[in-house]
């Protein structure tokens, strides 16, 4: 184990639709460099309940975290990230929202001509996306069998957590690095840049849908990597 590796854990947090199993292209990549991983499993019911989940991965941790997230990933982080174990935020085409934003907030009013999630209309309070327009939308370069599994096993995501709204942004205390995906078309491309630019965060940019994480974990694991080596050369 190196000792950038030694310095910090890293806990990796999923987004709407999905569950914690995609994270594992990028949990290879950074145990085999001696990285401890963490991936939580969100219930994805209420951000209430995401933040809870996230803050068990978080307590059980014995060192300084990285915390990392993926599309609402990003806004879990961004209220869990407040935990004083946690030295830095890193946002994988993710939302990160201000004080009083949710996604719900943040989606409600696109620009012209933005790609629109095809959200289906509320299911007993859960939402789900079109199944027939899921690869193009959330997985456009991930493997057409692939992509049709992630959509056969949506997670159902709660109407509480679209609306969740993050109560304090860790990113206004902490460092953060963002992953724009510049393929995205759930999360425009243009919103990641501005959200990452009003966040101050460390950004690059991939060519990748939004399922990114899957598809180009390389670029994920260095991006994290990053966080970890400037962290810890900072002695944060």
């Amino acid at each position: 184990m190196t000792a950038t590796a030694a310095s910090a854990r890293v806990v990796l947090v999923h987004g709407g639709f999905v569950d914690g199993s995609g994270w594992q292209p990028v949990y290879d990549l950074l145990t085999k460099d001696g990285y401890e991983v963490t991936v939580v499993q969100n219930p994805t019911l209420s951000l209430v309940g995401d933040v809870a989940a996230t803050q068990l991965a978080l307590d059980a941790q014995d060192g300084p975290v990285i915390l990392v997230g993926h599309s609402y990933g990003g806004v879990v982080i961004t209220e869990a990230g407040n935990d004083p174990k946690v030295e830095a935020l890193v946002y994988i085409a993710a939302f990160a929202p201000d004080k009083g934003e949710s996604v719900g907030s943040l989606i409600a009013d696109p620009p012209p001509g933005a790609p629109v999630p095809p959200i289906l209309p509320p299911r007993d309070g859960f939402l789900f996306l079109d199944r027939g327009q899921f690869a193009a939308s959330f997985a456009g370069d991930v493997p057409p069998n692939q992509a049709a599994f992630m959509a056969d096993s949506q997670v159902p995501w709660g109407l509480d957590a679209l609306n969740g709204a993050v109560t304090e942004p860790a990113w206004r205390a902490k460092p953060s690095w963002y992953l724009v995906a510049t393929d995205d078309r759930m999360i425009p491309p243009p919103a990641q840049r501005a959200m990452s630019e009003r966040a101050g965060s460390t950004v690059v940019e991939v060519p990748g849908s939004h399922a990114v994480y899957v598809s180009q974990p390389q670029a994920v694991a260095a991006l994290i990597q990053e966080a970890v080596a400037e962290v810890t050369s900072s002695g944060q």
